[in-house]
């Protein structure tokens, strides 16, 4: 790996415009990737599942530059119909298309640069590796006192045009005073077997809210490591959602720093995995001052061969004085072969908190099968209703209507 990686960063640096300084910045990156590798079960975070041995036995030798010279076409019937939002087009890696048009032109700052303004406090090689190679970063400001009529939907598209190959992609979103944002994060690939590294970048000022929902949905054959950090200044409110259906292997990880009074974080996902399929939730949510709130809730529903875990900590800090924390995992296992694995923490270092977590996993309640069934339902019919029950009540913790809507229409849950 360690030959291959620097040629490929040699011809990287070739076709982008960087100074120096930058140049030496990111030979930096990829000096502390090379040294730690891509992480394996060594390591607790990745003690479940381990994307070493994933992409060996999956990918083999991965190629790491990519030429962003060429003009990728976008598949506009990809779009999500019937929701007039605003868009982020990414296509292989590429950034082909930045649409605003329904929204207010003087409110929104949008820059796209090489340069790497803002440094993720995270010992991580993944995020190394995704700051050697990422060519271009999309920065969005929104302006303050201004709230996005429109959803923005980011689109990461792959097409059959790529493969072994790792892509890298990074956003970076300030939310100025009393501004918000809602944002759909949409997965689309038609491409197997690559290795798909997206950093996002979180900026929360007083009163900002950001809603973001993140839909993998359609199923591929690729390996794919999504890092979201968010800073919440005083009495701002991050909401997070994920659908982890689609991709082959997918790991999403939260680190979420509370730093202001009264800012709150919501977290909700649902796993539906099933036919070999390896997901991952890790969540960290920092508690940093008094006054400030989370919630984190997960469902699983696992099929033949699938592997979930979910990973989940609430960090108190000895300042952070009546922090209310929870945090609750469920799965159902439909297979013997299936399996979950939960490790919640906390840790708290403050005495006038409240903070709970909690863990379960257990197959279909027979009985309560056999009661639907006596009410004229199959038994498939009645299976189908149970899991709908499970997991709907993450759906009904997403407070947008509309996307609440849209996300039900994708899952087909029916209520």
């Amino acid at each position: 790996m360690t030959e291959q990686i620097k040629i490929d960063f040699e011809k990287t640096i070739k076709s982008s415009d960087l100074a120096e300084n930058d140049v030496n910045l990111k030979k930096q990156y990829l000096s502390s990737f090379i040294a730690n590798g891509f992480p394996g079960k060594k390591l607790e975070n990745w003690k479940f599942l381990d994307i070493n041995q994933i992409i060996q036995k999956d990918i083999g030798e991965l190629s790491y530059f990519n030429d962003y010279s060429v003009l990728n076409k976008v598949d506009v019937s990809v779009f999500v119909k019937d929701l007039e939002h605003n868009k982020i087009v990414f296509v292989n890696g590429k950034l082909e298309k930045i649409d605003f048009s329904n929204e207010e032109k003087d409110e929104i700052e949008i820059d796209e640069s090489s340069k790497l303004e803002s440094k993720i406090e995270n010992n991580n090689s993944l995020i190394d590796l995704n700051s050697a190679f990422t060519n271009k970063i999309c920065k969005i400001i929104i302006k303050r006192n201004y709230a996005l009529k429109k959803p923005l939907i980011v689109y990461h598209l792959t097409n059959n045009e790529i493969k072994s190959k790792n892509v890298n992609s990074r956003l970076y979103f300030q939310l100025e005073e009393n501004s918000s944002l809602k944002l759909i994060d949409f997965f689309n690939h038609n491409s197997e077997k690559n290795f798909l590294n997206i950093v996002y970048d979180f900026d929360l000022k007083k009163n900002a809210i950001l809603k973001n929902y993140k839909i993998d949905k359609l199923q591929n054959k690729n390996i794919k490591y999504s890092f979201n950090n968010i800073n919440q200044d005083e009495n701002s409110i991050s909401e997070t959602f994920l659908l982890s259906s689609g991709s082959s292997f997918l790991k999403n990880e939260i680190n979420c720093n509370l730093n202001g009074q009264y800012s709150s974080a919501f977290v909700n996902g649902v796993f539906l995995l099933k036919d070999n399929q390896q997901h991952e939730i890790r969540t960290s949510i920092n508690h940093l001052v008094k006054n400030t709130k989370s919630y984190q809730l997960i469902k699983s529903v696992l099929g033949k061969k699938s592997k979930a875990a979910y990973q989940g900590k609430i960090f108190v800090n000895q300042k952070a004085q009546k922090t209310d924390g929870y945090q609750l995992s469920k799965a159902i296992l439909l297979d013997e072969t299936s399996e979950f694995n939960a490790k919640p923490e906390l840790e708290i270092y403050a005495d006038d908190v409240k903070c709970s977590h909690g863990s379960t996993s257990g197959s279909l309640d027979e009985n309560s099968i056999f009661y639907l069934m006596s009410r004229g339902l199959n038994y498939q019919q009645s299976k189908e209703l149970l899991i709908n029950g499970f997991i709907l009540e993450v759906i009904e913790n997403i407070t947008d209507q509309e996307i609440k809507d849209l996300i039900k229409n994708m899952i087909g849950l029916k209520e």
